[in-house]
């Protein structure tokens, strides 16, 4: 997959078996927690521990990333605020590049032209991943429903 801009990969490859362990030892501390409140102690040799309190939403985020990590997934992060190429958001969605371009030529998913280069904000290309599994989701709901009819 190419790296989006001013993305950062965690390594070049898949994370060994004591990284996934320790990432579902972390994983299920975090999650233990009440209401998403967290507290990690951390030090390094020769300092003295320094308490840190996670917010909740930090908490769910690491959460999130542990879990993959903890699932033998590579990770990539990728910032709302930075702007795509096609290549990139096609590969964020696993689609082809051409296919990703009659998205953008449908208006389905907002765009920049600079020069003769189409560039895609991440938030707006995160907002069409989700409203797309939002309705896949609901297309999956009513297939459901229409299932239990015929039974």
């Amino acid at each position: 997959m190419t790296l989006p801009a001013n993305s950062k990969a965690f390594t070049d490859a898949l994370p060994p078996q004591e990284a996934q362990a320790v990432a579902n030892q972390l994983r299920q501390v975090l999650a233990s927690a009440k209401d998403g409140e967290s507290e990690l102690y951390a030090h390094t040799k020769g300092s003295e521990k320094i308490r840190v309190e996670l917010h909740p939403l930090i908490s769910e985020v690491l959460i999130d990333l542990l879990r993959h990590i903890g699932s033998g997934d590579a990770v990539t992060l990728v910032p709302i605020s930075k702007m795509l190429t096609t290549q990139q958001a096609a590969d964020i969605l696993n689609v082809s590049r051409p296919y990703f371009i009659k998205l953008l030529e449908e208006g389905l998913i907002e765009h920049e032209t600079v020069g003769r280069h189409r560039r895609i904000k991440a938030h707006d290309l995160f907002e069409y991943k989700k409203s797309r599994m939002k309705t896949k989701a609901e297309a999956l709901s009513q297939l459901a429903a229409l299932d239990g009819e015929i039974l």
